[in-house]
């Protein structure tokens, strides 16, 4: 039972003894710094019940606390907060208990649980993966590595959308204009290279737009009639259909991109359990589509074209097929959903990380879902993020006003570079050395300074602002990483970790670390249940912050006994452990020396 459940017990019990009412809940918040105090009880939200002055009902169950629970040694009232002081031994005692714990504040899976199945990237097959594609993939990878230690089993996926008219004007843009060039003969990633013909086709394509408004079409007309969009259309029917020439283009191109991407998630450190593929699961929806058709889920027109009538439930209609009788991506996601149960038949919720402008789509998705009669529909979330924009503005794809994302992870290691050379912090290491911790403290920048942000929120991404060595970022907390490590060496650990320290006080320092420490396991699962790695990573920062006073103001190896050097020795250990492992629910590496 945890310190804050025996309270919330000998609370109630209080109430129920001195005003003779029964408390539901009891409300915690953490002490303020100016008071003494290291858990406070609010008392305002219990005046619905119980009658009088706050002051005097704090002072009645605080009484009562220090009488009946060993733990409490001291409080005071401040207005409505009873501040409660817990004796040194406790948190000594949760020290011991805990210090040769490694996985401290994970929880294992349970074996009859139901498993999680969280879906990131999801890239589109004509483009490399962009600054966007990459606070995704964080999120995501993220997500499933905190609802792991949550507790949880969890399939990491991601649906990549190899169809569609994105992908057809890749390719008619190649076929028109690439002269049959390849990534062995440029030189390029597949992925990029294929980009590059997504950004042709665009350009060639508001060529023949404006050539017709030269004409007198209107621009709407031209839009729609520039002859190298019809025959990107024609391409998508010709694929759809089956045409040996067009799927053999699309398999070739195509394969270029997936060598691109599994480079680019290596470099980015994410991985997937399975892969989807929509051109895969598109036809598994237009069954569906069918099914619906004859439960009345689904409406069809007179043109053909098949939608949902979602208007009773206070959205609008939604078309699920077009007339030509092509998928749309609604298609393909309800495909998706329902071959994912069948293939993993323990998962009983998925988790869709994609950004926030498609969140009525979610919306729809999971309603249609349920409509459909599928009883995990319930258990579905969209994970909706803001964009990131860069101080120069939006990026567009289609414009090549991206930033790539190979290109940003190999700037981040030589803004890492070019700071820790000024900073001179690295004598004795070697050229390899210095290039393997340049990608760990460029990559961990970019990371923390990511997921440190509340998911919903919008990012400006400022690199060099990421990769400060002060305040709050990727590389403070990795220095102090480093800076414990290095206490441990001149401590030699090995002696020392083994041994118990006899402890029967503890300085003000040592119990705040102890406190700060003892957190970690409800904020793992306030993560996992809000699906927000923010609040570890700053966690996190409110750790090495607690770690930096503790080591300003009270000497490690310099104590006045074998004993205290023991403890403090292994209190940094404790909290270099937990730093890594919150690090780790992040994705980012720590280095040993900095």
């Amino acid at each position: 039972m945890s310190l804050q459940e025996t309270l919330s017990n000998y609370v109630k019990q209080a109430v129920k003894s001195d005003f003779g009412i029964t408390l539901e809940t009891v409300e915690f918040q953490a002490t303020r710094k100016e008071f003494a105090g290291d858990i406070t009880v609010v008392v305002f939200p219990m005046l619905r019940f119980v009658k009088g002055n706050p002051v005097q009902i704090g002072e009645t169950i605080g009484n009562y606390l220090v009488e009946n629970v060993a733990q409490v040694k001291a409080f005071n009232v401040v207005k409505g907060f009873l501040n409660v002081e817990i004796a040194d031994n406790y948190y000594i005692n949760l020290f011991n208990e805990i210090k040769d714990d490694e996985k401290y504040g994970f929880v294992s899976p349970k074996a009859e649980g139901k498993a999680v199945m969280v879906e990131y990237s999801s890239p589109n097959t004509n483009k490399p993966l962009h600054l966007g594609h990459v606070r995704n993939n964080l999120l995501g990878y993220s997500v499933a590595e905190i609802l792991k230690a949550s507790g949880k089993k969890v399939y990491k996926t991601q649906i990549i959308n190899d169809r569609g008219i994105h992908i057809c004007k890749s390719m008619l843009a190649w076929e028109r204009f690439g002269n049959g060039e390849t990534p062995a003969s440029t030189g390029l990633k597949g992925d990029k290279l294929v980009g590059n013909y997504y950004v042709k086709f665009d350009q060639e394509y508001k060529k023949e737009t404006q050539n017709l408004i030269s004409k007198g079409s209107s621009e709407e007309d031209a839009k729609k009639n520039a002859p190298l969009l019809i025959e990107a259309q024609n391409m998508l029917l010709k694929w759809e259909a089956g045409d040996e020439e067009t799927v053999a283009l699309w398999e070739m191109m195509n394969g270029w991109v997936y060598e691109g991407f599994a480079e680019s998630y290596k470099n980015l450190g994410v991985d997937f359990d399975t892969l989807y593929y929509e051109s895969n699961t598109y036809l598994l929806g237009k069954e569906f589509v069918a099914e619906g058709l004859k439960t009345d889920v689904f409406i069809e027109e007179k043109d053909g074209s098949v939608w949902c009538d979602l208007t009773e439930d206070g959205l609008d209609k939604k078309i699920v097929q077009r007339a030509d009788g092509t998928a749309v991506y609604m298609t393909q996601d309800i495909g998706t959903a329902i071959q994912r149960i069948k293939d993993f038949p323990d998962v009983g919720g998925m988790v869709y990380t994609v950004g926030n402008e498609q969140d009525y789509h979610f919306q729809v998705l999971f309603l249609i879902l349920k409509k459909l009669g599928f009883e995990w529909a319930k258990n579905l979330f969209h994970l909706s993020y803001g964009m990131v924009d860069l101080p120069s503005g939006k990026m567009k794809s289609r414009e090549g006003t991206v930033v790539d994302a190979d290109d940003l992870i190999d700037d981040m290691a030589s803004t890492a570079e070019e700071i820790s050379e000024e900073l001179g912090k690295l004598d004795g290491y070697s050229k390899e050395e210095k290039k393997e911790l340049y990608k760990t403290i460029g990559l961990g920048a970019l990371k923390y300074y990511i997921l440190k942000v509340d998911p919903k929120k919008r990012i400006l991404f400022d690199p060099k602002e990421s990769i400060d060595f002060q305040g709050n970022t990727g590389p403070f907390i990795q220095y102090t990483y480093a800076r414990i490590q290095s206490i441990l060496r001149k401590a030699n650990l090995n002696g020392v970790v083994t041994l118990s320290a006899i402890k029967t006080s503890l300085h003000p320092k040592e119990k705040e670390l102890i406190k700060q420490i003892q957190l970690f396991p409800e904020v793992v699962q306030n993560a996992a249940d809000n699906h927000s790695p923010a609040l570890i990573a700053n966690y996190t920062y409110e750790l090495v912050k607690e770690f930096n006073s503790f080591y300003q103001n009270v000497s490690i190896l310099g104590a006045d006994n074998d004993s205290e050097k023991t403890f403090r020795v292994q209190l940094s250990y404790l909290v270099a452990n937990t730093i890594k492992n919150s690090f780790g629910l992040l994705g980012i590496h720590v280095p040993e020396r900095m």
